[in-house]
């Protein structure tokens, strides 16, 4: 079949976002019910006009407290390392190893009693719930990248083929006496299948990705694919199959334009509507 590039990436999306993409919160709300009591203990110091006096007592009386004061700076970190002109300190607030004196400066100087003594924030438990808000975005990438494996799963199974995900190199000729090493370089690197799809005559390989931005990571990814395509051609009962989408392509046409011409198996999203599943799996 006689495939036109640039129609064939005129069809490509601009995004695969869903609603889920965004915030992940029940992510949010576990993070933040773990220090919920170490969070409303220092809750107690919003609008204190002693505040220092009533953090020394409060470490005196419930020292772990100290647990929920990274995240009251963004940070995930128990240990936290800072300097000034009085010295280098490293604060652990899991095991607390620097004095009470030393805490109360902490917060004087990381702004943090100045938060929380001048009504900046009214529920700490809110400001906390907020901060994982902003936090979970760090983990959209990897959302990103699983819903296009989420995507072509739905179209495996709906096909009826058997499938396994994540498979390495070593594991798919263990399991189907392969010998991958032309794509390895005779097994100096290593490679990892999103899908491996096992028909009756052969065995697939399957790599997904899409890509919302270009830049240089696409080039390579083309590159290296092209590469794997030439070179898995020689693999007897194997086959590589790439399926990728994104407007990101469209402004780094050229290497995905090569991998294109030697590999008649890289679809995208609207390939895998129009069916082509059942042709390459031959499914009836």
């Amino acid at each position: 079949m006689n495939r036109n590039f640039n129609e064939w990436l005129a069809t490509f999306r601009d995004s695969i976002n869903r609603y889920d993409y965004y915030t992940d919160f029940a992510k949010v709300y576990e993070n933040a019910s773990k220090l919920k009591v170490q969070i409303y203990i220092l809750n107690s110091l919003v609008c204190s006009e002693n505040i220092e006096q009533e953090f020394e007592k409060l470490l005196t009386e419930y020292p772990e407290c100290l647990k929920a004061v990274p995240i009251l700076l963004a940070v995930r970190q128990s240990e936290l390392f800072c300097r000034d002109d009085n010295g280098e300190f490293i604060y652990n607030f899991d095991e607390p190893n620097q004095s009470v004196e030393q805490y109360k400066y902490f917060m004087r100087k990381t702004g943090l009693f100045d938060l929380l003594q001048k009504h900046i924030i009214s529920n700490l438990y809110d400001y906390v719930t907020g901060v994982e808000v902003g936090l979970d975005s760090n983990g959209r990438k990897n959302r990103g990248g699983h819903q296009m494996e989420n995507l072509v799963e739905k179209f495996l199974i709906a096909a009826g083929v058997e499938y396994f995900k994540e498979k390495y190199d070593h594991e798919v000729e263990k399991m189907f006496g392969l010998d991958l090493s032309a794509i390895t370089a005779n097994r100096t690197s290593t490679k990892r299948f999103d899908f491996v799809v096992k028909t009756a005559n052969k065995v697939l390989g399957i790599e997904t990705n899409f890509y919302t931005s270009g830049g240089s990571k696409l080039n390579e990814t083309a590159r290296s694919y092209k590469t794997i395509a030439l070179e898995s051609k020689n693999i007897d009962s194997f086959e590589f199959v790439w399926i990728t989408d994104g407007k990101g392509w469209k402004s780094t046409r050229k290497n995905l334009k090569e991998t294109f011409l030697v590999l008649p198996t890289l679809y995208n999203i609207r390939d895998l509507e129009n069916g082509i599943f059942s042709e390459l799996f031959k499914v009836k």
